[in-house]
């Protein structure tokens, strides 16, 4: 049996996590949760120094960070951001 060799394009990755449409995508999904999280949470870029592109929802209330200790609402959320 022949052997395969698969060489990847490590540059083409790079662009690809950094590019505007990932960014956007990302970004649009974090809002997706944070509007299924409900009033207080919200969204936060992360920077790029990891080399691509991020976002983080946040409880930025007081409420809101109650909420989240006792009713893990942003775990229940995730499922918004997959569409």
């Amino acid at each position: 049996m022949a052997k395969t060799r698969v060489v990847l394009n490590h540059a083409g990755f790079q662009a690809l996590l950094t590019s505007a449409e990932v960014e956007a995508d990302v970004m649009r999904r974090a809002e997706k949760v944070a509007a299924a999280a409900g009033d207080g949470y919200e969204v936060l870029p992360n920077d790029r120094r990891r080399g691509r592109a991020g976002a983080t929802v946040a409880a930025s209330s007081a409420e809101a960070k109650r909420d989240e200790a006792r009713d893990h609402k942003l775990l229940g959320a995730l499922d918004a951001g997959r569409g």
